[in-house]
């Protein structure tokens, strides 16, 4: 189903709630709040008869009910911190790019000041809501943050975070397979793998000991062996905390790992709509105006499908590209053996550090050696206007495609 933004922001349905005296515990009025007043963020600041105040946003109410209240009177470290910092932030950037000194003991605050310290304080808010709807929906047990220390951009408005494939009318991702190994103790002479017609994939360490090009077949959901299968890795989801942040050199929004990961490591999973060729060609027209590169090409056996991670997809939806990544594509299948839609998956090519950006090559060529075959076997959507790369590697290509 198609998901229909509300109209209204929370902000407004709160005050709604309190005006016709309803709780709601979705948005954060209770029966407990539905009076009370909680500090929401500081808008202002100025001193007044030697006593410093503080122009307050109070949690649920409109803007018409802000007061000014002097500093003895705020029991929120956290907030006032968050505001001097903004503060000081803005003051350091200075005009024209020269850096103007920050002043501890102003009495009022210019207006351009104060309103970035408004929409700084609403865009603390939106992300920290995302974050935890992100972290909601998610199906493992790994951490989603969300991090933005470049400029005012908050969450993505067309954006709907799923776990798995959606596909478009008429395709099925799921083909009903009923049977499975009868392995007690994976991998045997008869696991899905080598059932397959190939080796398992993973080594004892649970690391990945294949060549690209070559698919991983996984136990399913009818296999005798039990979750702690050394042959079930993707399907389990990520293992690790990852952080969605903004980039400071015009590439949007990026994902970078925050614990260590090791070499041959499953990172995620990339997932969107299932469409078929026909309409990613249609969606590719309008996505290349907007420079946009969501459309992944299901075509390991045939070029019927494609993903297009535009709207609905994962954390893999903000990976970037590198034409020197740190993560290669691999095709899985599971719960469903049909070729022309094999699962994707990014394990780690190196190891990689707490913090460090993790990023594909759209095109699936970069540090790996593939073959003419398998390279295009593995290749995302092309496009067809050129689309400037940005990542800033020593053998960058120039272009994303």
């Amino acid at each position: 189903a198609w998901y229909v933004p509300c109209l209204a922001s929370l902000e407004t349905l709160q005050e709604l709630c309190r005006k016709e005296n309803l709780t709601c515990k979705s948005i954060g009025i209770t029966n407990r709040s539905l009076k009370s007043y909680e500090v929401e963020y500081l808008c202002d600041y100025k001193v007044a008869e030697g006593k410093a105040y503080y122009l307050v946003k109070w949690k649920g109410w409109p803007e018409s009910s802000n007061t000014w209240e002097p500093r003895k009177h705020l029991n929120c470290p956290l907030l006032i911190q968050n505001f001097l910092r903004d503060r000081n932030e803005y003051l350091s950037r200075g005009r024209e790019g020269k850096a103007m000194k920050v002043r501890n003991h102003v009495k009022t605050l210019k207006p351009a000041i104060a309103d970035y310290i408004v929409k700084k304080a609403k865009q603390r808010i939106a992300l920290q809501r995302w974050k935890e709807e992100l972290n909601r929906k998610k199906n493992h047990k790994a951490m989603i943050l969300v991090e933005n220390t470049v400029d005012l951009e908050g969450p993505p408005l067309d954006f709907y975070y799923i776990n798995e494939y959606k596909p478009a009318p008429g395709i099925n991702v799921l083909n009903g397979i009923t049977t499975g190994c009868e392995c007690a103790d994976c991998p045997a002479e008869k696991c899905c793998p080598k059932e397959a017609g190939f080796i398992l994939a993973y080594n004892k360490r649970k690391k990945l000991k294949i060549q690209p090009g070559l698919p991983i077949y996984e136990c399913n959901s009818y296999c005798r062996c039990g979750p702690d299968c050394p042959n079930r890795i993707v399907q389990k989801g990520t293992p690790y905390s990852l952080c969605i942040f903004r980039t400071n050199n015009g590439r949007g929004w990026g994902v970078k790992t925050l614990q260590k990961i090791k070499t041959n490591s499953f990172v995620m999973e990339y997932v969107g709509e299932v469409i078929t060729s026909e309409e990613a060609e249609r969606r590719g027209q309008l996505y290349d105006n907007q420079g946009n590169t969501y459309l992944f090409d299901l075509d390991y056996d045939s070029d019927e499908f494609t993903v297009d991670a535009a709207r609905y997809g994962n954390v893999s939806h903000f990976v970037n590209h590198s034409c020197d990544p740190n993560l290669q594509v691999f095709n899985v299948f599971i719960d469903n053996l049909d070729l022309r839609l094999p699962r994707i998956a990014l394990f780690s090519t190196r190891t990689i550090k707490a913090g460090e950006e993790l990023t594909f090559d759209y095109q699936m060529k970069g540090s790996i050696d593939l073959t003419s075959d398998s390279a295009e076997g593995l290749s995302p959507s092309k496009k067809r206007i050129r689309t400037v790369c940005k990542c800033g590697a020593v053998c960058c290509r120039g272009y994303l495609n």
